[in-house]
């Protein structure tokens, strides 16, 4: 399976499955010398485990043990083994899956790609192979504050058809929705109620920013700095589409409103979201995702066995009832290893550029 690395100047190479013993990852490029905080890790770890209101009820500490390349507190220089052991599997909950493709999930994809499945959670289709990414993730956030002062942060902009009317990060952390604005929680509780008793699920869309980014980053053509990001966020689990700056409201704009006018003091706006021709501006990234409603819902469906029979499905077991909740630190994770991984070719590629770049931000 040779998608489970990600990024060149910074690989992260992921293992496991939802209901195996355990998931891993080897960060391989991260630069000797950097203080790592990993109780910080743990509390980010903490913000995408199971367990939480309004999400699944399976319990999983999800304890972060560091097998390499830390050496008092600091990274040597050398791959960073990381190993998260499942603790609160319930296989049996799956049981009656094992012959049935569960529409809306990668069960019939998996068996056309591989000729054998695991049914237990949806294996290494499940989100909690994410898991890792928020580890890792967290890691290069850390080296991107110290390095660079670079900052990023999630919030959930939308559930269903209940929208922000601001976007005020500072609530995110004060609502159990990661929502952006304090005064649709009472609506969304509403909402989610509704959802639980039904037995059905929503979608939600997130927005991310990143913060103090220098101008310099990603390259023309292929690996422009937002179709990186975009293939990142893309390859979230439940991720259906994801938007720069403005997205698709540029549909509807003429030319004079879209186009960022330049001052003496920098760009007067960002309908570009920090980027330009592939490359980082120097303005602060945004970037917007939307999440599709999760598949696995008590509501019966009909649906086809492994051996192309008709048969009923109803899912069991213990699942969310709107995915977003719990992705806003994997969607910081991974638009942290895009840029360090970013971060790091620039420096290497074209030293004196990025040390104007730095110097300027």
């Amino acid at each position: 399976m040779p998608g489970s690395t990600w990024g060149h100047a910074l690989r992260l190479t992921t293992f496991g499955e939802s209901h195996g013993v355990a998931l891993g990852g080897i960060i391989d490029g991260f630069p000797a010398g950097v203080t790592l905080d990993l109780n910080w890790v743990q509390q980010q770890m903490a913000r995408r485990r199971p367990g939480q209101a309004w999400t699944t009820p399976r319990q999983e500490q999800d304890q972060v043990e560091v097998l390499s390349g830390v050496f008092e507190g600091q990274t040597t220089g050398t791959p960073i083994a990381l190993l998260i052991r499942n603790a609160d599997q319930r296989s049996q909950d799956y049981a009656a899956l094992k012959d049935q493709l569960r529409p809306g999930h990668a069960d019939r994809s998996y068996l056309k790609k591989y000729g054998i499945r695991d049914h237990r959670g949806g294996g290494r289709a499940s989100a909690r192979e994410t898991v890792i990414r928020v580890a890792a993730g967290a890691l290069a956030q850390q080296y991107l504050v110290e390095q660079l002062g670079i900052q990023i942060q999630a919030g959930v902009t939308q559930i269903g058809s209940i929208q922000a009317a601001k976007c005020d990060f500072s609530q995110v952390s004060q609502n159990p929705f990661g929502f952006v604005d304090a005064h649709a929680i009472p609506s969304i509780t509403a909402l989610f109620e509704e959802l639980i008793a039904a037995g059905d699920s929503v979608g939600a869309a997130i927005c991310v920013e990143a913060t103090g980014v220098p101008a310099g980053l990603g390259e023309p053509v292929f690996d422009k700095l937002d179709a990186l990001l975009a293939h990142a966020w893309m390859s979230i689990n439940a991720v259906k589409a994801v938007a720069v700056g403005d997205g698709w409201d540029v549909v509807s704009q003429r030319g004079h409103q879209h186009r960022d006018a330049l001052g003496t003091a920098g760009f007067l706006s960002n309908h570009a979201g920090g980027v330009l021709g592939g490359i980082s501006t120097g303005q602060t990234i945004v970037g917007h995702l939307a999440f599709k409603p999760t598949s696995s819902i008590q509501l019966p469906i009909d649906t086809l066995d492994q051996q192309g029979q008709m048969t009923r499905l109803q899912v069991t077991g213990r699942h969310d009832p709107c995915v977003a909740l719990r992705a806003l630190p994997i969607v910081e994770a991974m638009t942290a290893l895009t840029l360090m991984d970013q971060v790091l070719q620039q420096r290497a590629q074209n030293p004196k550029a990025w040390e104007q770049a730095c110097d300027a931000s």
